[in-house]
């Protein structure tokens, strides 16, 4: 006898922000069966009349508050900060918890700043360190609603930093910091979403939770990055670097500045027979694709 396994059925939440059109194209092209929603996570009524509609097997929460232009805008708007960033993540979440629903939660990594037991060129910060930075309110609440939701036992919390996409969207790192006057030079874990957001869906698949710090291996400065733009992406690309004393003076939020240790996911997807490429081979590859498009 035959059992028919239903198959897994993916809502992604943040309808059609800028990771989650990534998330819903990729999944499309796998053939998988994908909804989005633009649903606010904190109304919790309509939360859960959409997951008894849809009745997802997966729930891909890419939704939240960064900001806009930045994440400065948090620091003036915190009651929305807070609704989207902890109330409404933590009803997501619970709502899921409540219907049996696995929960990815595309989460952050700038919730650290290197220390004197984490400096510049040392070990990185691993998925069981205390958050050590709330230099600004986005941060803040991030490791808040981190540090409550880790409990749930349907949720995996993936921490991305600086994300980057094989276009020039508002919304990726390397086009915010090709856009500044000046930027500062300090190594930094990067999340190439090219090689990442795969490795989200196998873990979702298989009904991985807990926490993972979800970046390439390794740490980048912006001067490298930047090189490696002007080589394979605009030639004629110029920029000039400050000190962190001189960028604290034309922002509001502090910006954090970490490198993650990335061995429990590696060692999780090895398992999958999935390999991240190192953040410095990954960025030349992303950058050789952005080129090969045509993208300058």
């Amino acid at each position: 006898m035959v059992l028919n396994v239903p198959a897994n059925r993916f809502l992604i939440w943040g309808g059609n922000g800028w990771v989650a059109s990534h998330l819903k194209e990729l999944l499309e092209n796998q053939g998988k069966e994908v909804y989005t929603t633009i649903v606010r996570m904190e109304d919790r009524e309509a939360v859960i009349r959409t997951l008894q509609e849809i009745k997802p097997t997966h729930v891909l929460n890419a939704a939240g508050c960064t900001g806009r232009p930045n994440v400065d805008w948090c620091e003036d708007n915190k009651e929305a900060t807070m609704r989207s960033n902890v109330t409404g993540t933590l009803n997501l979440t619970d709502c899921c918890f409540l219907l049996g629903i696995h929960c990815t939660v595309f989460a952050t990594g700038c919730i650290y700043q290197y220390d004197e037991e984490h400096p510049i060129g040392g070990k990185g910060f691993i998925e069981e360190d205390e958050a050590n930075f709330d230099g600004s309110f986005y941060s803040f609440t991030k490791a808040k609603v981190e540090a409550m939701m880790k409990f749930y036992s349907n949720v995996l919390i993936l921490r991305l930093r600086m994300p980057v996409s094989d276009d020039l969207h508002p919304r990726n790192f390397v086009t915010k910091i090709s856009a500044y006057e000046r930027v500062v030079d300090i190594p930094n874990s990067n999340t190439i979403l090219t090689d990442l957001l795969p490795a989200s869906i196998l873990l979702a698949e298989h009904s991985e939770t807990g926490i993972y710090n979800f970046t390439n291996p390794g740490a980048i400065s912006h001067n490298e990055v930047l090189t490696l733009f002007k080589k394979h992406v605009r030639p004629s690309f110029e920029w000039k670097n400050f000190t962190l004393e001189e960028q604290s003076k034309v922002i509001k939020a502090g910006r954090s500045n970490c490198k993650l240790d990335v061995t429990k996911l590696v060692n999780k997807l090895k398992e999958y027979n999935y390999e991240v490429p190192e953040i410095h081979h990954a960025y030349e590859a992303c950058f050789k694709r952005m080129a090969a498009a045509g993208i300058r």
